[in-house]
């Protein structure tokens, strides 16, 4: 019995790490299309969102928060994701998939406005709390 749970939890990991390759594929493959001319506005916005995001080096809930802190990555991320493959066309996604791959060989760029942004929205949450807290108007 301890070794099929054994067994399960290594395939369960083995798939995770397989779908975790394949976001990181998707995310680049997002950027590349991003930059494309052909690609409609309407999906460059999400485009720009769900990269932006995702290359950015502070998350909008931090990882040390039990739980949620996973949460923007195990379900937000791949959400957002899914919507803008949804919004390319086939075709364009393809390859720009892989364009992805050649460039992401080198490392994961960082996005320090993404980053920069959702610093600003905790400093904003962290301003309102206290007002809160300490009524001030």
């Amino acid at each position: 019995m301890n070794n099929n749970l054994n067994e399960k939890i290594k395939n369960r990991l083995s798939s995770l790490k397989q779908k975790s390759k394949k976001i990181k594929k998707d995310i680049g493959a997002l950027y590349f299309a991003y930059k494309r001319p052909d690609v409609p506005l309407h999906a460059k916005l999400v485009l720009l969102l769900v990269v932006g995001y995702a290359l950015s080096p502070i998350d909008l809930i931090p990882d040390f928060i039990p739980i949620l802190g996973y949460m923007d990555d195990l379900i937000l991320l791949p959400l957002g994701i899914t919507l803008a493959i949804k919004l390319i066309p086939s075709h364009i996604m393809a390859e720009c998939r892989q364009q992805s791959e050649e460039y992401f060989a080198k490392g994961k760029p960082k996005n320090w406005i993404a980053g920069g942004i959702i610093i600003f929205i905790w400093l904003l949450a962290a301003a309102y709390i206290l007002m809160k807290i300490f009524h001030w108007r």
